[in-house]
């Protein structure tokens, strides 16, 4: 997170998996002295300092909720089911009822006018600290601003409807456990900590002062929880394990460069395969998986080659490697970007970058259907409280490959099979993204049926009448 001064100035900005955008050196110096402690700290300031909503789940509510006059979309079918009531107990769903028998007396009714209710939306590529903070909050040089900013983007994306994101790169576990414990709204979160990358790797960002590295002086951004830099298999087994022993819940590699570090090309690739393999094993050890970020055919070989679960983008694989995803029976966690509309201003290399992104976006999402790759979906929106909302567009952008039924179950019970991955490591075990019996109740109440038209997802703020995450209602219109 460093300064690169004004030769770099007109890449204030990144998308496609832009983790660790330009934007950030501009405020740099001005951290150079914050420790990560420092940091995590703010988030108790913007915790306290955060209103709790009108429906306030910290002021209690009802242990039992039923759904009626409802259609129900399971997650998995490819049609609603009718004639039913759905019972939520506590944080669970209890039954699905055909029999539609009366409610418990102790239970809140919700009548839900026809509309459809369906699983919290999951989002599997996600950044929970810097989704939403714009340059102007990052130089009030205050980390209670950038966490009160963050809060502020938890509610807001829990109101668009999705109850769980799998957070790919950031100082998020401190921010997960005040979500978790109920002091501020926000979706169920999967971390990942930092990511971690090579010199000159992807989210590599260190100020020329802080090169080389004196000893074994953490840079900035390292500092922060936002990356840690590894050229070593000691230091990456090392790096691994530290995510881990802070709580997350799958590991996040860079294996190639990216759209927003000026200085970490495309095209590059980062660690060997014996490196990446030695990360996996840590991960494997800990009874989890490696996410690895990587765009080009030889990133994404050499990473399927050392046993990578996931590969995150992939934008510019040819044929042959995709047909090496699907045979492997790794995941493509896929980000839709299509045009400028999804990332923010961008000049110079990043331009050509995200360019390239767009005419590989159709090519993948064409493998992917061909070859019946396992994809999950995820938007990666950063650094704008005004792309925030572009979350639901990058879903229904699905809907040019997919059919609406196909794209909830993608975003639904499909990504909660991703989730499933961390094993042991799952901060949530149970059931995520599916109506039924013993299921969190992470769900949603749609006004009008998006198997018909997708498009209503684009605005939650009409269309969606009932949030609820673990049992608590968030929203409720009707």
């Amino acid at each position: 997170m460093q300064s690169f001064g004004k030769k770099y100035s007109h890449l204030v900005h990144g998308s496609g998996c832009g983790c660790f955008s330009p934007s950030l050196q501009a405020v740099s110096r001005r951290l150079e002295t914050l420790s990560r402690r420092g940091f995590l700290a703010g988030l108790g300031a913007a915790a306290l300092s955060t209103s709790l909503p009108k429906n306030s789940f910290a002021q209690g509510a009802p242990s039992k909720t039923v759904f009626r006059e409802v259609r129900v979309f399971d997650g998995k079918s490819g049609s609603l089911q009718t004639g039913v009531q759905v019972l939520v107990e506590n944080n669970k769903i209890k039954s699905i009822d055909a029999t539609n028998s009366p409610a418990p007396t102790d239970a809140t009714v919700v009548n839900c006018r026809n509309g459809v209710l369906m699983p919290g939306l999951i989002d599997a590529h996600w950044h929970t600290i810097f989704a939403a903070v714009p340059l102007n909050v990052l130089l009030a040089d205050d980390p209670g601003i950038i966490f009160a900013a963050s809060t502020a983007e938890a509610e807001r994306t829990l109101l668009r409807g999705f109850t769980t994101v799998r957070d790919l790169g950031g100082p998020v576990f401190s921010f997960k456990q005040a979500v978790d414990s109920g002091i501020i709204p926000g979706p169920r979160i999967y971390p990942s900590g930092a990511m971690i990358t090579t010199s000159g790797g992807h989210g590599d960002l260190r100020l020329p002062t802080e090169i080389p590295r004196d000893g074994g002086k953490l840079s900035t951004g390292e500092l922060m929880g936002a990356a840690a830099i590894a050229d070593s298999i000691g230091d990456l087994r090392m790096r691994v394990r530290e995510q881990l022993l802070q709580g997350a819940s799958q590991i996040k590699i860079v294996g190639s460069g990216g759209v927003s570090s000026p200085r970490s090309p495309l095209d590059m690739t980062t660690f060997s395969e014996e490196e990446l393999r030695a990360a996996i094993a840590v991960a494997q050890d800990w009874n989890t998986y490696v996410a690895v970020h990587a765009y080009t055919p030889r990133a994404v070989r050499r990473a399927l080659a050392a046993g990578a679960t996931c590969i995150e983008h992939a934008h510019l694989v040819d044929e042959e490697t995709a047909r090496m995803i699907a045979d492997k029976g790794a995941w493509l966690s896929m980000q839709p970007f299509l045009t400028l509309d999804d990332a923010a201003t961008l000049s110079g290399p990043a331009l050509e970058r995200i360019q390239e992104l767009f005419a590989g976006t159709p090519r993948i999402y064409g493998f992917a259907k061909k070859y019946g790759i396992k994809t999950a979906w995820g938007s990666d929106v950063l650094f704008s409280p005004e792309l925030g909302p572009r979350q639901n567009f990058m879903l229904t952008h699905l809907s040019n490959w997919y059919t609406s039924a196909e794209t909830l179950q993608m975003v639904t019970s499909g990504n909660a099979e991703l989730m499933a991955l961390s094993s042991f490591r799952n901060p949530y075990p149970g059931k995520l993204g599916v109506i039924e019996a013993d299921a969190f109740a992470d769900l949603i109440v749609v006004d009008g049926n998006p198997l018909d038209d997708i498009s209503l997802l684009e605005d939650p703020g009409k269309n969606l009448s009932v949030i609820m995450k673990d049992g608590r209602v968030h929203k409720n219109t009707l």
